[in-house]
């Protein structure tokens, strides 16, 4: 962390991936949102879809669209049920992968969870200079992914290097 560098706050979508949570008993959304916002972010919206590929995609390209949307965080959908399907409704969008996200948060959620995991499916990439990170839906997860990984690239004072001070350059052709 360098602090002479100046904190530059992002918009930030949340997108919660279920086919039975609700405002009022979603805890990982708003593990999400307390955190960004906690750190300095602004949450842009927040969302609730079921599991279907098209809602979940229709809502990520939507906010990869909208220009004031800087990243996008998802909850859910990324186990190996017949209904988890995020990783397949999102992957099609990325302009590139970030593949150092899913090992690194596999490697850190064995330090917690052992084995188990495997069954993560967590991905991220970037698309029309939107980041975008599929989390799984438990709010440990989403802590794990939250304060291990992603807080710190998304924070410009973070060195040697951060993924905010790679967004002027995300459309270069």
């Amino acid at each position: 962390m360098r602090e002479s560098r100046k904190f530059k706050p992002l918009n930030v979508a949340v997108l919660v991936v279920s086919d039975t949570r609700t405002e009022e008993d979603d805890v990982s959304g708003k593990v999400l949102v307390e955190r960004l916002t906690g750190a300095g972010h602004s949450l842009a919206e927040k969302k609730i879809v079921p599991d279907d590929t098209y809602q979940i995609r229709a809502e990520v390209s939507r906010w990869i669209a909208d220009r004031s949307v800087d990243v996008v965080l998802s909850t859910g959908g990324t186990g190996l049920t017949g209904r988890d399907g995020t990783p397949e409704a999102v992957t099609p969008l990325f302009d590139k992968t970030l593949d150092g996200f899913g090992e690194v948060f596999r490697s850190i959620s064995y330090q917690e969870i052992s084995t188990s995991t495997l069954q993560s499916r967590a991905v991220a990439g970037v698309a029309n200079a939107t980041f975008i990170f599929c989390l799984p839906g438990s709010s440990g997860a989403c802590r794990t992914a939250w304060d291990r990984l992603i807080q710190d690239q998304l924070d410009f004072r973070t060195r040697p290097c951060n993924l905010v001070e790679l967004m002027p350059r995300l459309l270069e052709t």
